[in-house]
């Protein structure tokens, strides 16, 4: 029998820049996977809590809320899949869930053990000085040397904001005052919060477990590190424009699609990034990463850029933290190229450079500094990249980010959503009581950053992870500092 000839359907030119696209991340929804990922954050959050905010164990036990890991949603924002919770919540009763600590190697192992499943699934993480909590999940050590890392603070012993020295604030208005018993009263979880002119710190209180050197989460308020890192790099010539295609180390085939993705689009959320999720019961979906980097022990750049596309660049806001993961690796290719050491040169580029001495960056099991979160600073250190802000760009006399990056970072998108280029705004009203054009960078337990450009004030505000904040008494205590302090 002669073979027949293959059909010629597909383009057989040649590609002059390598392989072509990267193989898709697919996304294990299954319940093996799912168990995994929720002992690995589990294990995450001790470590932060312990090693890197410097939490007692008892402190960190009635902190943390265990969290089962979900399956990502589709477009429209709906779960879909197994759901462990239910599980999660029977496990922990039984006592069936156990943390262990190892001070000495600044080590957190949580294992879950389930008589009715094969055997314990077991998830690790570390914390290491400069590169916060590391996912290791079930690997014994991350894939990289996590190397002490040489900070250069020129402001370090200067007043604030360029160094840490305060000088007492002022004693706040008695309104101020009730404002924040208020505010304390409805925010169990909060470690402190924060009011400050570019000029010095006005007010500030903490909580029971908060302090002025106690480095707190930011989560996705990190998200806003990464934008203005890529506002720093415009401005010193290493990238163009936000309007050009993002230039990702693995998005190099000019006939891909992905070439139709710009930075601008990554940061306002707008990639259409997104990838197949395997299901349990044998389906693909489509799901839009929002944890997976916090609970997988990966290379969390290279997995974003594994992402597919799945919805038309620039058409559909989703909140995904793969596109921020994407804008890590840019940043980290950018300074590669440049013969730079990777880790100190993010330091450098931005928190360094306005005295953010306590801030620090969580790595992945690679190495990566995770751009969608988890970073870490006192509210002192958050607040001067409000100030930053407030000062269009400016530090010390010295233009740090191009003319025209604060309005451009802090104004929400044309199309209909409140979020700007991973800040968000007022636009929606959150807050009723304060000027529609307020930005903050935001977290994912009410951590914020508020840039009241109007007032001049910047207002920083640190809650622990999964305790819930009243937001209307937050509102009314910036709208009291804004009428008492101004």
């Amino acid at each position: 029998m002669t073979s027949r000839p293959v059909e010629p359907i597909f383009d057989r030119t040649p590609n002059p820049f390598g392989t072509g696209p990267a193989a898709p991340l697919v996304y294990d929804a299954s319940a093996a996977a799912l168990r995994q990922r929720t002992v690995n954050f589990a294990a995450k959050r001790y470590a932060d809590m312990l090693f890197v905010s410097g939490l007692d164990r008892a402190t960190a036990d009635r902190h943390h809320r265990w969290r089962a890991a979900l399956v990502p949603a589709g477009l429209d924002a709906r779960p879909d899949g197994l759901d462990l919770s239910a599980a999660l919540r029977a496990a922990v009763h039984a006592g069936h869930l156990a943390v262990e600590t190892d001070a000495g190697d600044r080590r957190v192992t949580v294992a879950w053990n389930d008589p009715d499943f094969p055997a314990p699934v077991i998830g690790a993480a570390i914390a290491r000085p400069g590169y916060g909590g590391i996912v290791l999940g079930p690997h014994a050590v991350p894939q990289f040397e996590p190397k002490p890392i040489a900070r250069q603070l020129p402001g370090a012993g200067q007043p604030w904001p360029h160094g840490e020295d305060t000088d007492g604030g002022v004693t706040p208005p008695p309104a101020l005052t009730t404002a924040l018993d208020g505010f304390f009263a409805g925010a169990p979880g909060a470690y402190g919060v924060l009011v400050a002119t570019p000029e010095r710190v006005l007010v500030e209180r903490y909580s029971a477990f908060g302090a002025p050197d106690r480095a707190t989460p930011s989560w996705s308020m990190t998200k806003a590190i990464t934008c203005t890192l890529i506002g720093r790099l415009i401005h010193d010539g290493w990238l163009a424009s936000v309007h050009d295609p993002a230039p990702a180390p693995l998005w190099t085939d000019p006939r891909g699609i992905h070439r139709l993705i710009t930075l601008d689009h990554l940061l306002r959320m707008r990639s259409g990034l997104g990838f197949p999720v395997q299901q349990a019961d044998g389906r693909v979906t489509l799901g839009f990463e929002n944890s997976a980097v916090y609970q997988d022990g990966m290379d969390a750049f290279e997995a974003a850029q594994r992402s597919i596309v799945a919805a038309l660049p620039g058409s559909v806001f989703r909140y995904i933290n793969a596109g921020l993961n994407v804008l890590g690796a840019i940043i980290r290719d950018q300074i590669v190229r440049r013969g730079l050491p990777y880790h100190e040169t993010v330091y450098g580029l931005l928190a360094d450079r306005i005295g953010m001495a306590s801030y620090q960056h969580s790595a992945d099991l690679a190495g990566n500094f995770i751009g969608s979160g988890s970073g870490f600073a006192t509210l002192r250190d958050y607040a001067k990249l409000g100030v930053l802000y407030l000062q269009d760009g400016v530090w010390n006399k010295e233009r740090l980010l191009p003319e025209g990056w604060t309005d451009y970072a802090l104004a929400a998108t044309h199309t209909g959503t409140s979020y700007a280029a991973c800040f968000r705004t007022n636009s929606d009203r959150l807050f009723p009581d304060l000027p529609e054009d307020t930005a903050w960078a935001s977290g994912a337990s009410d951590q914020r950053i508020f840039i009241l450009r109007r007032a001049g004030l910047v207002v920083a505000v640190a809650n622990e992870t999964d305790h819930t904040m009243d937001l209307g008494a937050l509102n009314r205590l910036l709208a009291t500092a804004i009428d008492t302090l101004t």
